[in-house]
């Protein structure tokens, strides 16, 4: 019988999803200088509220925008050059963007971009982050599919998201780090730029990572470089199970040139509608702002930072964990139904308490005394929906579902979707927060109502539409797909 070597495949996977390490540390290092970057980069220009609100938002998400650029060539790049370069410009593209987001006088400065008007310097590199960012959440668990057994895919799939919580988790503590026992003032004028560059440090782990592993072989037979695969595959499966599949890798992409919908539309369909609610039940909204909502409830600033630590990246990190644990025994599908129940539930409380006023608008408990904390307990509970289902699984299905031969293509598009739906919500939320007319009719309590009226739609869309994936090939999912089309 043919030998896994586990030992292999696990240290592979640990260095692809220093790319979800890198998601999940920029998705949470700007919840450190949100308002640094309103102090600095928006007060100064004296807009009205709205304009206000609305620059505000975007400087902070507009990195979202690089994302969406990056996924977009994640599918040429991943089957031009590899799955492995890919990640290693990411890692460049990344390490370079961290640096200028923290500094963007440097250099810039001698062409008069200092102070509020260094904010296109700032914005570029947020966007040449993002594009960093966009090619790795599509790469890295394609990468990781492309070298794991079947019988383990999944589990092996979550630890992308893993990835992604422990960097957002380290970051929630070293923002805590950097702001603890400091003045107002040094969070305003420098600490935020230690945050922002303090990302380098993960790149140039992705960076030497990419440089020792090697390419996946799904992609070294599409390039014909069949013996480099078959020398592969019996490192990782042994002698047995590496010409078995072979052969299956072999019969799925002969046709790798097929157009993308040569399944027809639902499968790519199905990766964008699956990839948009992964955002439009409000998760970046809760990671982004997660101190100003912690404010909002009554915390002071220093207390925000600390909280936002270990309520929501500790929880996400144990719960991503009981994803990890379960995806194979429970499937895909029931874990994404009752993440988006549990989501809703915890949105549609939280945007209660607010709009009664058992939490108001300066986040001092209102009639009874202890709802803020109820507070907090929805915003946990809703962590723990989000992690143990829509968080891990997501990213599991998006490297599962897509026959081979469109792989690249459809989940390019789908990564992309995720990231546009992501920025809609992160340049929003201070919009519907943040708004006079909105707050006086509920408080603040607007836009958690909004986020879980789609986890509701959601949970309909797992149930009508998603297909179980678990104990399948990725060979057979053109099967899956050609029944549904027939």
């Amino acid at each position: 019988m043919s030998k896994v070597n586990y030992g292999l495949i696990a240290g592979l996977t640990v260095a692809a999803t220093l790319g979800g390490l890198l998601f999940g540390y920029d998705t949470a290092v700007i919840s450190g200088a949100t308002d640094a970057i309103k102090e600095n980069f928006v007060k100064p220009w004296h807009l009205t509220e709205g304009w206000a609100n609305s620059l505000h938002g975007f400087a902070v998400a507009c990195a979202l925008l690089g994302c969406v650029i990056g996924a977009l060539l994640a599918g040429p790049i991943s089957t031009r050059i590899g799955r492995k370069w890919g990640l290693l410009i990411a890692g460049v593209l990344f390490f370079l963007s961290s640096v200028g987001a923290g500094f963007p006088e440097f250099f810039w400065s001698l062409f008069g971009f200092t102070h509020e008007k260094a904010l296109p310097i700032f914005i570029m590199y947020r966007l040449l982050g993002g594009t960093a960012i966009g090619m790795a959440s599509m790469l890295a668990p394609m990468y990781i599919s492309e070298m794991a057994p079947t019988n383990i895919r999944g589990m092996l799939l979550t630890f992308e998201q893993i990835a992604i919580v422990v960097g957002i988790n380290l970051v929630y503590f070293v923002n805590f780090w950097i702001q603890s026992g400091r003045s107002h003032d040094f969070l305003m004028n420098d600490g935020w730029r230690f945050m922002l560059a303090s990302a380098a440090i993960p790149a140039t782990l992705l960076i030497f990572f990419m440089l020792i592993v090697p390419e996946t072989p799904r992609f070294l037979v599409l390039k014909d470089r069949n013996n480099e695969a078959l020398a592969l595959l019996k490192r990782l499966f042994g002698a047995e199970g590496a010409e078995k599949t072979l052969g299956e890798i072999k019969a799925t992409l002969v046709e790798h040139t097929r157009p993308l919908l040569s399944y027809g539309p639902t499968v790519v369909l199905v990766g964008i509608v699956l990839s948009v609610f992964q955002q439009l039940v409000g998760i970046n909204a809760v990671l982004y702002f997660a101190p100003h909502m912690f404010e909002n409830m009554g915390a002071t600033p220093n207390d925000a930072f600390l909280e936002s630590a270990w309520f929501v990246g500790v929880s996400m990190t144990l719960f991503t964990l009981v994803a990890t644990f379960t995806v194979e025994k429970f499937g895909r599908k029931p874990l994404l139904f009752w993440g988006a129940v549990v989501m809703a539930f915890a949105m549609v409380t939280l945007g209660f308490l607010f709009h009664l006023h058992l939490v108001n608008a300066t986040g001092v408990a209102g009639a009874a005394g202890g709802s803020s904390y109820i507070a907090i307990a929805a915003v946990v509970v809703y962590i723990v929906g989000f992690s143990f289902s829509w968080g891990p699984i997501t990213w599991v299905l998006l490297a599962e579902i897509y026959p081979n031969s469109i792989k690249g293509q459809a989940m390019s598009i789908a990564v992309a979707s995720q990231w546009i739906a992501n920025f809609v919500v992160s340049q929003t939320f201070p919009m519907l927060d943040g708004s006079s007319a909105l707050n006086a009719a509920f408080n603040h309590g607007f836009a958690y109502w909004l986020y879980g009226g789609c986890a509701v739609l959601a949970a309909v869309f797992v149930w009508k539409y998603i297909p179980e994936t678990k104990g399948r090939s990725l060979e057979d999912m053109e099967n899956v797909w050609h029944r549904k089309k027939a």
